[in-house]
């Protein structure tokens, strides 16, 4: 795609801050009034980005059954980075990668990644099959922190992980089957670089990707419910793999 829309405040104000795309057009619904258009003017006109007040009817158009608030930026599609470049980013021993094995709900995956960012991941490995595109939606539910994580997207993903692990990575998968808790696990293995492997809402982690995986970790339940929503999930264990960093 040539160019696509960003839309919402939250995923506007990160592309504006970020300026990892191509920013082409900030169009604001005529008649907007917010107190945070101030700053996004502001970041517009620091990022060298025209502001221009749009009907309605002309924004509906550029972002189709998207909920805009209002706002629409025009901008280049988001650039992914290579496999390489994504394992080495970040400091060593303290990498942290969250790899998507078949999570094709865009939603949960945008969550998964503001999740990341969130806790501090260099970066998101997805496949090119089984994850959707990168675009306003994930973008939405990410809450703009897709403009910010490094996402690489492989033909394979097993063969992306078992580079990974060359590269001195420990591959760790989630896996509600597993006898071995989230919480339990070594701090030693928390203290090096890590593939966090999430896999597909209803099916988990396929076969070959649990055989890859050095350790498969389950989060204990209390409840009557046996597992956690994918986004829940994963929010979870990047957020212990980040606590596992602190001295």
């Amino acid at each position: 795609m040539d160019s696509e829309p960003v839309v919402g405040f939250h995923p506007v104000r990160e592309a504006l801050r970020a300026r990892r795309r191509r920013l082409v057009r900030l169009h604001v619904r005529a008649g907007l009034r917010r107190p945070e258009l101030g700053e996004l003017r502001s970041l517009a006109r620091a990022a060298g980005v025209p502001v221009v007040e749009t009907p309605a009817e002309a924004l509906n158009h550029l972002a189709p059954g998207a909920r805009t608030q209002g706002l629409v930026l025009e901008a280049g599609p988001l650039p992914e980075v290579g496999l390489e470049e994504l394992l080495a980013a970040g400091e060593a021993g303290r990498r942290r990668v969250v790899a998507l094995d078949g999570v094709e709900d865009p939603q949960n995956v945008g969550a998964l990644l503001r999740a990341a960012e969130g806790a501090g991941a260099s970066g998101a490995l997805l496949s090119e099959r089984h994850a959707p595109p990168l675009g306003s939606v994930v973008s939405r539910a990410s809450a703009g922190a897709l403009e910010h994580l490094p996402v690489a997207r492989v033909v394979n993903l097993a063969r992306a992980l078992e580079r990974a692990k060359e590269r001195g990575f420990w591959v760790v998968g989630l896996d509600p089957d597993s006898s071995e808790s989230l919480f339990d696990s070594p701090d030693a293995l928390w203290r090096s670089d890590l593939a966090i492997v999430l896999g597909g809402e209803g099916k988990g982690l396929r076969h070959g990707i649990r055989r890859l995986a050095d350790h498969r970790l389950a989060i204990p339940m209390r409840g009557r419910v046996g597992s956690l929503n994918v986004a829940t999930a994963g929010a979870l264990a990047l957020v212990e793999a980040a606590r596992r960093l602190e001295p």
